[in-house]
């Protein structure tokens, strides 16, 4: 009986004095959650995103557009079974759509009795993952028409309104050279998209003789001057290069990432189908 009583005693004391390294181990396990989570947030916080919202100096023609612009949004290319058992064996991230479309691809079919065996397939030189730094919206990025309403003899206010002259092609591009250009350019307007409702695209057209009904009033000896302009976004990141391999081991595989280097990037994205007007009053023409 007192062999039970002691016995009975012991487990106590064990398990009261180990209370406090448990509530110890839980707070620790709490505040580093704590700690992550607000290093997540500063990291969220130093990325800007673009202001979404459209000056009222600035139009949708969408409809008035006498080119049709074809908007095409960028798919998400889901990775299938095999490359994403891929994509997560590679200790850095992985998004370059044209990259998984290769792995998707591609057949695997290893022996399970291959023991032993090792090799390593060179897939070549990718840029494998672009992050958002800052994203900036330019509403006079490029200048696309003039409209002019001389009234300097007239005697009654005249008005004056959008009409296009000639049709006029905007450009977008990467602000600096860089390997895989396209497949860096198919990251950036991805990443661009993702933050935006603002239809994006590389390249737009403004379609001769497009209108918008807007008027402006020019009063008597005045020249009115009615400029347009086509609207960007200014996107600036870091691109991660490197060398992928698939690398086998006996039945397994998994892909590894070698000599990475990272690279700050920038380029110009033009909004499709958005005008912005500046509208200015001179004494000669």
């Amino acid at each position: 009986m007192r062999r039970l009583s002691f016995l009975f005693v012991a487990i106590t004391l064990l398990f009261t004095l180990s209370l406090p390294n448990q509530m110890l181990a839980k707070e620790e396990k709490a505040e580093d959650k704590a700690e992550e989570k607000t290093e997540n947030e500063e990291e969220n916080k130093k990325e800007k995103k673009p202001n979404n919202d459209i000056p009222s100096h600035v139009l949708n023609i969408s409809k008035e557009n006498t080119y049709p612009n074809t908007t095409r949004d960028q798919t998400v290319l889901e990775p299938n079974e095999l490359a994403e058992e891929l994509i997560e064996s590679a200790d850095e991230e992985i998004t370059n759509p044209e990259l998984i479309k290769m792995l998707n691809e591609s057949t695997l079919k290893p022996s399970k009795l291959a023991f032993g065996y090792r090799g390593e397939i060179y897939l070549g030189y990718w840029p494998i993952h672009y992050k958002s730094k800052e994203s900036n919206v330019n509403w006079e990025y490029q200048q696309i028409n003039t409209n002019i309403s001389n009234n300097l003899g007239g005697t009654e206010k005249a008005t004056l309104n959008y009409v296009q002259e000639s049709e006029k092609r905007i450009k977008g591009g990467l602000t600096s050279k860089t390997e895989k250009a396209s497949d860096v350019m198919k990251m950036m307007l991805l990443s661009a998209q993702d933050k935006t409702d603002l239809p994006l695209a590389f390249e737009t057209v403004f379609g001769s003789g497009t209108k918008k009904t807007q008027t402006y009033g020019v009063p008597p000896k005045k020249v009115g001057y009615l400029y347009s302009y086509a609207p960007a976004l200014n996107e600036k990141g870091v691109v991660t290069f490197g060398e992928v391999y698939l690398v086998l081991k006996g039945s397994k595989k998994s892909l590894e990432v070698k000599n990475v280097t990272k690279q700050g990037i920038g380029a110009w994205i033009p909004i499709q189908d958005h005008v912005s007007f500046s509208f200015q009053l001179k004494n000669t023409p």
